[in-house]
């Protein structure tokens, strides 16, 4: 009897280890970006704009997202694209579910496919066909990185060229990386343009690239999700600001508490969870001096709830 009460509290200890992973945890908080670095000026045109087009959900929890969330909180994580609108070309920051997702799916691990719960609305190349857009317009599909999730659906966009880093761009054609597609997609033909980060430092950011010149659209590196990942600021007209930080984090506690990923999920998430922790903080300096900044993590519907939304679209779902 006291042997095997002495196995099961040593089978426990790992479990409450595990369990204490999830618990809150709070980084300890940057300073603000300091006053020696300016807040960039931008000559965004009048009619630029941020357009939020969410294709479908993946069936999570508030612990899945950030240390500290509820397991009894369900959340519905976004999969969708960004359609920013500029007079000089558009741009589609990423893709969400396309067309062939369902098939897409099965190209990834048994584990994965199994744990992975997700409902398809309607692709995002449905959705502008309905809104009557003119794809003569759209300049480029703009990745904060190459995920499953957010390049689903690039083969519905055979005509546009894609922007990736180019780290980015070689962890995507590696075999076998955690969270990107597998053949036959990864050995489709696609128009890769590489983002060549050739502009300087950028609200503390160390290099940056500015899309059209005009200040609006400027990315900034930021490995460490994924050994490629960028984050997208954008200025509209009136100094409104947005920052689409890809999966920097998932849910906007992940800025707004300074809550990582529970270990566990970063374990497999992060490709360098050390670099992804410090960008995460870069960023929490940034909306210390900016608090204004709105702030759009990849699968967040909060976010996608404040955006415009394409005309003439019915979905079978709905952002929050």
């Amino acid at each position: 009897m006291k042997k095997r009460f002495i196995v099961a509290a040593a089978a426990a200890v790992p479990v409450a280890r595990l369990a204490r992973s999830f618990a809150s945890s709070p980084l300890t908080a940057p300073p603000p970006l300091p006053d020696s670095i300016p807040i960039p000026e931008a000559k965004p045109p009048a009619d630029l704009d941020v357009v939020a087009v969410p294709t479908g959900v993946n069936k999570r929890v508030a612990a899945y997202g950030y240390r500290g969330g509820s397991f009894f909180e369900k959340r519905d994580f976004n999969m969708g694209a960004v359609l920013i609108r500029h007079p000089s070309g558009d741009l589609l920051v990423d893709t969400g579910f396309g067309r062939g997702i369902d098939q897409q799916m099965t190209t990834m691990p048994p584990l994965f496919q199994r744990m992975t719960k997700y409902e398809v609305w309607k692709p995002a190349r449905d959705q502008l066909e309905s809104a009557g857009y003119d794809f003569g317009r759209l300049a480029g599909i703009l990745l904060t990185h190459a995920h499953w999730d957010h390049v689903s659906g690039l083969p519905d966009f055979p005509e546009v060229p894609v922007l990736v880093t180019e780290r980015e761009k070689a962890a995507f054609d590696r075999e076998g990386l955690h969270g990107y597609l597998g053949a036959p997609f990864s050995a489709r033909g696609i128009p890769w343009r590489v983002i060549r980060f050739e502009s300087g430092p950028y609200l503390g950011f160390p290099r940056s690239h500015d899309v059209h010149g005009d200040g609006s659209i400027v990315c900034v590196p930021a490995p460490g999700h994924t050994p490629g990942s960028i984050i997208v600021f954008v200025t509209l007209a009136h100094h409104v600001r947005y920052a689409l930080v890809g999966d920097l984090v998932w849910q906007r506690e992940g800025l707004t508490r300074l809550e990582e990923r529970p270990w566990l999920v970063r374990k497999f998430a992060d490709l360098d969870a050390d670099g992804n922790r410090r960008n995460l903080l870069r960023m929490a300096s940034v909306l210390q001096r900016i608090p204004d900044m709105i702030v759009v993590p990849a699968h967040d519907q909060r976010a996608f709830a404040e955006m415009t939304t394409l005309p003439n679209v019915i979905t079978k779902g709905r952002i929050l």
